[in-house]
Parts: structure tokens; C-alpha cells; sequence
């Protein structure tokens, strides 16, 4: 059984795996029955937070869990993010105002709802003001339309300024945050966890499989490991990179440490996430339902001292084994001017 934990200092309690969306539609699971039924044997179990996006097969997972609600809205914690391109159109992403008070309702209307319960920032956006974004998603929790705004793959910096924001200008607050974390991938361990937790911010980590790492279908030897994700991010998978491989290795220790503990490598990667006090639900992203029965269990699990100091063994803790995985990289690192003075 699932257990429920408090989402940040909000008062709502949500259950600590919550259901990923993001393979539900073209790009990961085309079926929309078969989206409408995973969702519904997950709301069966006890998981009561759904996450999804607009970018997600361009709006299509959003349709898919509007349907999957209907006659059980009340009942679930709803998630869903902006940033991301839709369409063709010049000014249709970002985290602008512009962008933010449009798209809001054509989420509303593929969700079928009238509220969101968070509405999350999918990436930083360094050249638009965080106060011009935050200052147009108060005025939708003002109107009513959305409940909690949160953050996803932001930097420690943007949420402490973020904060700042909220308290000098009087914007609504950050509440939540929702960044990589895996075995595989520690590095919100050195900086993010800790400042999470002393604003008091609900913590919900992606990928905590580390991208199919942790599925039990990878292991080292592999040339280029089997999964559709390969040609959209080969500097994730690419086996022959030496950041990768590492990731094999590890991957095989790992194998090896959880048939020892009498557990699947699944459960005791999503066991290792929600061990951290600051983590407050992971998400489990599904595509068929055999991926979602074989989540599930991890629920229930509970990691020793033992295994967790031989996970660190495996992998230092605030360690990336590939620094891709992070999930973002800030301008002052990826645009070259900012870094050089030109003569």
C-alpha cells in the first residue's frame, strides 16, 4: 500500500509515488484506453497525484488523463506544467505571461477541469523575469484556476530567489519542486535537497529509474542499450561514451545488490529515492501496465542502513554519473559569451 506524506507545508497529503503521464499519447503509449485503464488501476492502488504536462505528445497526455478523470476528479491531486513549444508558433512556450494566461486554459480544457492543482514551471527561462511569471500565476490562483505553483529542474539559486520574490513583491510562493533524482543521478543532494526542505518545499523527483537504467533491462556489455529513448538523447545512452558505461557498471553492482536484499533492482532504486526525509513523492512514469504493477510494490518497501550504505558505495552520494542527467544546463555553462570576453 501506498503511504500518503505531507505535500510541503501546504496541508494537502499526497501519496508518496505519483503517477507520470508522460507516456501517454504518440510519443509513448498511442492507446488512449489503455492510458485510461493504467491510470485507473494506479488510482485503485491509493496513488491520488497525477503529473502530466502540455508538451507531453503536444497536449494528447493531457487529453488521455482528463478522460481517465471523469467522475474522479475530486479525489486526485492534479499536476501539470508550462515552458515547452506547442505548435509551430513563435511566441506558443516560455514562461511568459503572454504564454502562461493562454495556455493555462487550453490545459484546463484538455484536462477537463476547472482547476489545476499545481501548475509547475517545466524549465528555467533565464531571459524572462521570474517575477513576470510568478506575478501571472498568482493571478490564476487568485481567479481560482490554479491551486499551488511549483518548479521543475530549477536551480537552488532561482529557488531561493524565487522565494525572495514571493515575500518582497507579493507573489504566491513556490511550493513545490521537481528535479532528477536516481542513483544514477545525486547531484540535487549537495545544494537542491537541502534548500528544499528548509523552505519547506515538497520535493517530487523524475526519472527516479534514471531513464530506464534502473528497469532491470540494462547492463554492461550492451553496445548501445535497447530503448526508443536512444536516438532522441545519445549522449544519454550511448555506450560507448566512458560517462555512460559508468552508468553500466553501476547499473550491474546494483543488479547485484538488490538480488542479494530479495528485491527487484526496480524497487530498490524507487526505495533508495523515497528514503530521503526531503523527498516527498516519486514519480513513476508507465507505459504499459505491466510497468505500472511492477512499481508498485515499491511502495511497501523499506531499505536498510546496510543497503544504503552499499548503494553509496555504488554511487557517491551528490554524484552524476552523467552530467546530461541533470536535466538543465544554465546558460552561463552552455552559451560560450557568457563565459568569454570577446577581444
Amino acid at each position: 500500500m501506498v503511504e500518503y506524506r505531507p505535500f510541503g507545508r501546504t496541508g494537502v497529503q499526497i501519496s508518496n509515488l505519483t503517477l507520470g503521464a508522460m507516456n501517454f499519447g504518440a510519443t509513448g503509449n498511442p492507446d488512449h484506453g489503455d492510458g485510461v485503464r493504467i491510470i485507473h488501476r494506479a488510482l485503485d492502488a491509493g496513488i491520488n497525484a497525477i503529473d502530466t504536462a502540455d508538451v507531453y505528445s503536444q497536449g494528447e497526455s493531457e487529453e488521455v488523463v482528463g478522460k481517465a478523470l471523469k467522475g474522479r476528479r475530486e479525489d486526485v491531486f492534479l499536476a501539470t506544467k508550462f515552458h515547452g513549444q506547442i505548435g509551430d508558433g513563435l511566441n506558443t512556450r516560455g514562461n511568459s505571461r503572454r504564454w502562461i494566461v493562454a495556455e493555462v486554459e487550453n490545459s484546463l480544457r484538455r484536462l477537463r477541469t476547472d482547476w489545476i492543482d499545481l501548475y509547475q514551471v517545466h524549465r528555467p527561462e533565464p531571459e524572462t523575469d521570474f517575477d513576470e511569471t510568478l506575478g501571472a500565476l498568482s493571478d490564476l490562483v487568485r481567479q481560482g484556476k490554479v491551486r499551488y505553483v511549483g518548479t521543475s529542474t530549477f536551480e537552488p539559486s532561482a529557488i531561493v530567489e524565487g522565494q525572495w520574490i514571493a515575500e518582497r513583491r507579493g507573489r504566491e510562493r513556490v511550493v513545490s519542486e521537481q528535479p532528477p533524482y536516481s542513483i544514477l543521478v545525486r547531484g540535487i543532494e549537495r545544494e537542491m535537497l537541502p534548500v528544499a526542505s528548509r523552505y519547506g518545499l515538497a520535493v517530487l523527483p523524475w526519472s527516479p529509474l534514471a531513464g530506464g537504467y534502473l528497469s532491470g533491462r540494462y547492463h554492461s556489455g550492451l553496445t548501445s542499450p535497447v530503448s526508443a529513448r536512444v536516438s532522441r538523447f545519445p549522449e544519454r545512452y550511448d555506450a560507448t561514451l566512458p560517462v555512460n558505461a559508468s552508468k553500466l557498471a553501476a547499473v550491474d553492482a546494483l543488479t547485484k545488490l538488490a538480488a542479494e536484499s530479495g528485491l527487484s533492482l526496480i524497487h530498490l532504486a524507487l526505495a533508495f529515492v523515497l528514503a530521503h526525509p526531503a523527498v516527498t513523492s516519486a514519480i513513476i512514469g508507465p507505459r504499459t501496465m505491466d510497468h505500472l504493477e511492477s512499481q508498485l510494490g515499491a511502495a511497501d518497501v523499506t531499505l536498510t542502513e546496510d543497503v544504503l550504505d552499499r548503494i553509496d558505495e555504488i554511487v557517491p552520494p551528490g554524484t552524476n554519473l552523467n552530467p546530461v542527467d541533470a536535466g538543465y544546463l544554465p546558460p552561463s555553462l552552455a552559451d560560450k559569451s557568457a563565459r568569454r570576453r570577446v577581444p
